[in-house]
C-alpha cells in the first residue's frame, strides 16, 4: 500500500498491530479479522524463504510445493477480504503509550494499537565459507522437511553437523559429513555414521565448486581436494529479528540447543509483557511454515480473549459509573423475584410449578 494509506492507518487506534507479514502474522491477522477485530499488518516484504521461490514451500497440507511468495500473496488477499489491512513498511520501534502502544515505522509513520503481535521472523547467519551465501536456498540448504524430498537420492554433503547427517541419510545413501572446523566426534557418533554408511571427511572447507550449468558440483578443502556433491546442508545460526523491541523489556534467550536466539514466550505466544505477543520464527527458530502459521492462530485467539476481557471490564465500569441504582447481583435477584423462571427469557416447562 502507498504512504498515503499508511498515513490513514495512523489516524485510528487498532485493536491489534502485527509487526511482520509472514505466515505467522497473516494467519493471526486472518483469525483476528474474522472475529471482527481491527487489525493492521505492517510488512517489510523480506520473507525468510523468498530465495526458495523455485523450490517451493513444503509440508503445507493442501498447498504443498506452493511458491512462498504466492502463499503470502494469497494470505494478504484473505486478510483483506475480512477487513484487515496489510501495509508495506518496516517497524523500527514499539513503545508503550499509556494503556496503548505506539508503533513507529522506519519512514516515520506512527500508528496506535491496543495490543501488539510480533512476527518478524529471524535471520539465518550462515557459516563463513566463500561462495556459500550465494547458493543459499538453491543447492545450499538446511531443512530436511523443507527440501529433503526434492534432493533425495543425490550426493549430499553436510557441513559440520552430526545431527543433520542423520536426518539427510534418510533421504540418500550418498551422504558425506565434512567435519570442517567442528569438534571431535564421540565414539558413539563415529559408530553410528559408520553403521549408516556416511562418509566423513577431515579438513577445513575452503569453498565450493560450481559446474558450467551453475549447479553445485563439489566441496573444496583447504588441501585442494574436491569432494563431489550436488547439495550441501549447513547449520545456520538463527537470530530473531527483535532488535527494535528493546524499549519493551522483552526477553531474548539462547535456544536450548545452542542454535540461536529467540524471544521467550509461553504456549499462547505471550511474552510476559502485558499487551505483547510473539509468534513464528521470532519466538521459535525451528518453526516451519505450518508451525509458524499455527502459532499465529494460537496467539490470535489469546489476544482476542485478552481484548474481550478488557472490553467486558470496561463496559461494567461504565455501567456502574452511569448511576445505576442496583448492582449486577441485586439486578439479578430482583429479576428472579419478579419474573421467576422467566428471568432469563424462558417460559416454565409444561407441568412445572
Amino acid at each position: 500500500m502507498s504512504e498515503f494509506e499508511l498515513s490513514q492507518a495512523g489516524e485510528r487506534t487498532w485493536d491489534v498491530v502485527v509487526a511482520g507479514g509472514g505466515a505467522a502474522g497473516l494467519s493471526a491477522a486472518l483469525n483476528l479479522a474474522r472475529v471482527r477485530r481491527s487489525v493492521l499488518v505492517i510488512n517489510a516484504g523480506e520473507p525468510r524463504n523468498a530465495l526458495a521461490v523455485d523450490v517451493g514451500a513444503h509440508g503445507i497440507l493442501g498447498r504443498d510445493g506452493i511458491s512462498p511468495l504466492e502463499l503470502l500473496r494469497l494470505g494478504r488477499e484473505e486478510v483483506a477480504s475480512y477487513g484487515g489491512r496489510v501495509v508495506a513498511g518496516r517497524v523500527e520501534q514499539i513503545r508503550r503509550d499509556g494503556a496503548e502502544f505506539s508503533v513507529v515505522t522506519e519512514d516515520g509513520h506512527r500508528v496506535r494499537a491496543r495490543r501488539v503481535l510480533v512476527t518478524t521472523g529471524l535471520v539465518d547467519e550462515l557459516p563463513d565459507v566463500p561462495g556459500l551465501a550465494e547458493r543459499w536456498g538453491r543447492d545450499v540448504l538446511h531443512c530436511v522437511y523443507c527440501h529433503g524430498w526434492e534432493i533425495r537420492d543425490t550426493p549430499i554433503g553436510v557441513l559440520d553437523s552430526f545431527h543433520q547427517a542423520l536426518l539427510f541419510r534418510q533421504m540418500s545413501e550418498d551422504v558425506t559429513l565434512f567435519r570442517h572446523t567442528g569438534a571431535e566426534l564421540t565414539d558413539g557418533q563415529w559408530e553410528q555414521l559408520a553403521g549408516l554408511g556416511v562418509a566423513v571427511v577431515d579438513g577445513a572447507v575452503a569453498g565450493l565448486e560450481v559446474d558450467g550449468e551453475d549447479r553445485l558440483a563439489g566441496v573444496r578443502l583447504t588441501s585442494g581436494r574436491v569432494v563431489p556433491v550436488r547439495e550441501l546442508v549447513v547449520a545456520p545460526r538463527f537470530v530473531a529479528r527483535a532488535g527494535f523491541l528493546d524499549g519493551l523489556g522483552l526477553v531474548v534467550r539462547e535456544h536450548p540447543m545452542g542454535v540461536g536466539e529467540q524471544l521467550h514466550v509461553d504456549g499462547s505466544g505471550f511474552t510476559g509483557v502485558p499487551g505483547v505477543w510473539a509468534a513464528g520464527n521470532v519466538s521459535d527458530v525451528f518453526a516451519g511454515v505450518p508451525a509458524a502459521a499455527a502459532a499465529g492462530v494460537t496467539a490470535a485467539a489469546a489476544i482476542h480473549m485478552d481484548l474481550l476481557t478488557a472490553d467486558a471490564r470496561a463496559a461494567a465500569l461504565s455501567w456502574a459509573a452511569g448511576g445505576g441504582v442496583f448492582s449486577g447481583r441485586m439486578e439479578g435477584a430482583v429479576a428472579r423475584r419478579v419474573l421467576g423462571a422467566r428471568a432469563h427469557g424462558l417460559e416454565p416447562f409444561p407441568g412445572s410449578n
